[in-house]
């Protein structure tokens, strides 16, 4: 399987400055283990979007996959209170 190219929507450092940093390591990393694959374990669908989220504890992480030019978007990381409300 190709390893795909992660991009972060600009919102997202801002996301990451209000999360304790040992915290955001391990969201990185998890970040990063989409690379090899973006529907892996852990992975679930959103209803309403073409969106799909994983889990780090008690934060979600919230992207989108482009399989046609193998680009995983990663549009929002946020407590799980928090994520889904616009």
């Amino acid at each position: 399987m190709a390893n795909y190219e992660l991009v972060f929507k600009k919102s997202v450092a801002k996301d990451l400055r209000n999360i304790p940093k040992r915290d955001v390591k391990r969201i990185l990393k998890r970040i990063e283990s989409l690379r090899d694959d973006p529907r892996g374990e852990g992975c679930v669908k959103l209803s309403a979007q073409e969106r799909y989220r994983i889990r780090q504890g008690v934060f979600r992480i919230v992207y989108e996959i482009r399989d046609s030019q193998l680009v995983i978007m990663v549009v929002k990381v946020a407590h799980r209170s928090v994520v889904y409300k616009r």
